[in-house]
């Protein structure tokens, strides 16, 4: 659904006050792109609706104080995802490996 630019950026605004989204979250309920999301916050907002700007930036300042941990997060889980594959492949290899090493070397 198109909207202007005026109405998008209150629309996007509320949003994320309400329910204290990130910008990418936001970006994917509303199918826009990140950068618009982030200019209508940022940008647009405050000629629109200032005090809905003032409650914007404060979950935008919580959420970039967050994003190290998020990213933390997301790592530790990969890796540990990672290594459970791993774990469960080495269980099902029995004997060494009979491969012949590329570089000549045995």
């Amino acid at each position: 659904m198109k909207y202007s630019a005026k109405s998008r950026a209150v629309i996007l605004g509320k949003y994320i006050s309400e329910t204290g989204a990130t910008v990418r979250a936001t970006s994917k309920v509303f199918d826009v792109s990140k950068s618009t999301v982030h200019k209508d916050v940022t940008e647009r907002l405050i000629k629109d609706d200032p005090l809905l700007y003032k409650a914007v930036g404060k979950v935008l300042q919580k959420n970039k104080e967050e994003r190290h941990l998020r990213g933390g997060m997301a790592t530790k889980l990969k890796y540990k995802v990672k290594g459970e594959k791993n774990e469960s492949f080495d269980d099902k290899r029995k004997s060494p490996s009979k491969r012949k090493h590329i570089h000549g070397a045995e």
